[in-house]
């Protein structure tokens, strides 16, 4: 489990997870999450008590709105796997 945060105006870099796949659940804040695999791609609007997911192979990057740092608990499955950022800041 991972604890990520991103001040507001900020915007993350664009990832891609090749081992492993994610459940993020947001906190606090407001942003977009954009998401990419070769088929589909969408933006989501997030907030506090969002829930969503990032499978594996999906290109993924957020952006922070607003007054306060978008902040959300990512899972990653399997456990373990990735021992990444604890913290993103833009």
């Amino acid at each position: 489990m991972a604890h990520f945060e991103l001040p507001p105006g900020q915007t993350s870099t664009a990832i891609t997870h090749k081992t492993v796949e994610e459940i993020w659940f947001f906190l606090s804040g407001e942003g977009q999450m954009w998401r990419k695999t070769d088929s589909y791609e969408e933006v989501v609007a997030v907030e506090a008590g969002v829930c969503l997911t990032i499978p594996l192979g999906t290109r993924f990057q957020f952006r922070s709105f607003g007054y306060e740092a978008l902040s959300a608990i990512g899972v990653t499955m399997p456990p373990g796997q990735a021992r990444v950022k604890q913290s993103c800041r833009g």
